[in-house]
């Protein structure tokens, strides 16, 4: 199904729905049309971005390259994204949108549904590898067919070591050796498609950041007890 979200969101005539208005940066919910089909997206204009003093400008870019070295590693923890250069609003990322329970989040999904904790660690490890600088509890969801996603990754991918996430229950615990087999061939070269989204060092620091996980095997510990973002969901 992937590659036909993907055409949809790549070709589909883009139709402005509204502003999400809980997100820092402007963010628009809208809809895809191609002949028949439809769907929601979520659309991120670079010229709705607040300036940063430690990320450039284009954080599209950072959306797209998360789906990419996610659908890499085979593990699906990305709704399909792309870049628009003909969107309303100029360029940005479009990510299809997950239909889900909004009163599900991180937090409630850690607590009442056990049956997700696999999917909340593996994408505890994908940010440890994607540096991510902002894993609110809000940024995962729980689709309405089961399926644990992760949202929102346009503060990932740093070349210094910036990682901010509320999932720090599985700190210390081993990584499962399909996952570090997963994970390897990172250490050695980050795939061209990711590699060309990011700068030189962003590139060497994440294949540094898996020679690591690979070396240690388990997952990192928070011992300043700081490293969360906010506000937490």
């Amino acid at each position: 199904m992937s590659g036909q979200q993907l055409t949809l969101l790549a070709e589909g005539r883009i139709e402005m729905l509204g502003r999400i208005l809980r997100s820092s940066n402007a963010t628009f919910l809208v809809q895809v049309s191609c002949r028949e089909d439809s769907a929601w997206a979520i659309y991120k204009p670079e010229a709705g971005e607040r300036p940063l003093s430690d990320f450039e400008p284009g954080l599209y870019r950072r959306e797209r390259a998360a789906y990419l070295l996610s659908e890499y590693l085979g593990w699906g923890i990305v709704p399909p994204t792309v870049i628009r250069e003909d969107s309303p609003l100029g360029i940005g990322s479009l990510q299809w949108f997950v239909e889900n329970d909004q009163r599900e989040h991180y937090f409630t999904l850690y607590a009442e549904s056990a049956e997700t904790h696999d999917c909340l660690a593996q994408i505890a490890l994908f940010d440890c590898i994607a540096n991510n600088t902002d894993r609110k509890s809000g940024h995962v969801l729980r689709g309405n067919d089961g399926r644990v996603w992760g949202i929102d990754h346009g503060l990932c991918f740093a070349a210094h070591f910036k990682l901010r996430t509320v999932i720090w229950d599985f700190a210390g615990e081993p990584i499962p050796d399909a996952l570090l087999d997963d994970i390897a061939p990172l250490a050695q070269a980050v795939p061209p498609d990711v590699a060309e989204l990011l700068d030189d060092l962003e590139v060497a620091a994440l294949r540094l950041r898996v020679k690591r996980l690979l070396r240690e095997r388990v997952l990192p510990v928070d011992d300043t007890g700081m490293r969360y973002p906010w506000p937490l969901v």
